[in-house]
């Protein structure tokens, strides 16, 4: 098996292309891995390949295969060999990324455990490797819990920390011979430079106040301070949990979550009426319009569905506490959609290995993905803007300034 010697990315990209071929990324990760090595290999012959020159002090011999495990799949390259000592990419031995390693090494773990062959190989197959030594994923594990214990117990009194988002992900874990669910607990937030990133994990038996104040107070112990909105679900205890380990920071209840609590409450032939009345609260251009219109709906509702109006309601500040910051970052802060998109990605990684052989394993695994999505904003766009972010830390939430007991304006019409 042969390297090019001549190469010509863009030219093998546009035959790919035209040729519809299912491994352009394959094809392309080779070619360029190829062209490195043959020009490395030259660096050390002190000549290009064929090339007759005096300052020649070495010359290629061969090539000798090797099999390259990327994200794309596994890649069989051809490593040039030297007629005078030895040549070895030093890349070739790098270790691959955080969340990779993670899932390497959870597929060890669990095969150690006695998961089942079949879910290992299916494990493995998603990874694009063919075979698993346990020597390296050993190495390799130890190298990665390094890193994520790193990560998990970093300080955080850098700066304040406006906006904090929590959520929480049940995964199956084998304990004591059966499996149970646990709850891996995770919390993001906006930094001082409009970044965000990932504040903590932590894995709590049941997601009730316990859990969650664990794991708030475990942030604060590592310097989290300066929050004034926290942003979830109506997770069990966490509202008496940030009383508690966050004082003087408020609850925004997500309003995605709790459209869908609210719907059944009412006939799911009302269901769609009733979600664009919803919505209507939060197209308003300012404060005063949002309460307004939040009271509008209500008496809506109320004509036809006493207790969906009832519990629409009961739920006022908790679904309006965003009107107390700027209005240009009401999208961001008025549902936990950011960390359902972060969610997501954890399950893409977690839904392959299906039952973790121990909590480390979870740690391990979602660790590595959380860390790996820090380094990935950090490298990106700002969430929000500096002087925004300047805005809502001097903003005074003022849940009085809103009377619920104003006169019900005129209903909408149905």
């Amino acid at each position: 098996m042969a390297a090019s010697e001549s190469v010509n990315p863009v030219d093998l990209l546009r035959e790919q292309i035209e040729g519809a071929s299912p491994d352009v990324l394959q094809a392309m990760i080779k070619t360029f891995a190829q062209a490195v090595m043959s020009a490395e290999a030259d660096a050390i012959c002190g000549a290009a390949y064929g090339q007759r020159s005096d300052e020649r002090v070495n010359s290629r011999n061969g090539y000798r295969t090797r099999e390259w495990d990327t994200r794309a799949g596994t890649i069989d390259l051809a490593i040039p060999k030297l007629r005078q000592g030895s040549y070895f990419p030093d890349w070739l031995l790098t270790h691959r990324r955080r969340a990779e390693q993670a899932l390497v090494s959870v597929v060890a773990t669990s095969y150690l455990l006695g998961v089942s062959t079949r879910r290992v190989e299916k494990l493995v197959e998603q990874l694009g490797i063919r075979q698993l030594s346990k020597s390296q994923v050993s190495e390799m594990a130890q190298h990665l819990d390094a890193q994520v214990e790193a990560f998990r117990n970093r300080p955080l009194d850098a700066a304040h920390y406006t906006f904090v988002w929590t959520d929480a992900l049940t995964m199956k874990v084998r304990e004591a011979g059966r499996t149970v669910n646990v709850h891996a607990l995770v919390a993001v937030g906006v930094n001082a430079d409009g970044q965000r990133e990932v504040l903590g994990i932590d894995v709590a038996s049941d997601e009730d106040g316990a859990g969650w104040l664990a794991f708030l107070r475990s942030l604060t112990a590592r310097g989290l301070s300066g929050v004034q909105l926290v942003i979830s679900d109506a997770h069990r205890g966490l509202v008496a949990a940030i009383g508690a380990a966050l004082p003087g920071a408020t609850w925004q209840r997500c309003r995605t979550h709790y459209l869908r609590n609210l719907l059944t409450k009412v006939p799911k032939s009302a269901q769609p009426w009733i979600a664009t009345l919803v919505r209507t609260i939060f197209d308003q251009p300012d404060t005063d319009a949002v309460h307004a219109q939040f009271r509008r709906v209500i008496a809506t509702i109320e004509a036809k569905f006493p207790a969906a109006a009832e519990h629409l309601d009961a739920a006022r500040d908790d679904l309006l506490a965003f009107t107390g910051f700027p209005r240009e970052i009401w999208r961001q802060i008025w549902s936990n959609n950011p960390q359902e998109r972060l969610n997501k990605e954890i399950r893409r990684r977690t839904d392959v290995v299906g039952i973790f052989p121990n909590r480390a394993a979870i740690i391990r695994l979602v660790g590595a993905v959380l860390a790996e999505q820090t380094d990935e904003w950090t490298e990106g766009r700002r969430y929000m803007g500096l002087e925004l972010l300047a805005k809502a830390r001097l903003t005074t939430l003022d849940t009085n300034q809103h009377d619920t007991n104003q006169p019900d304006p005129t209903p909408i019409a149905a």
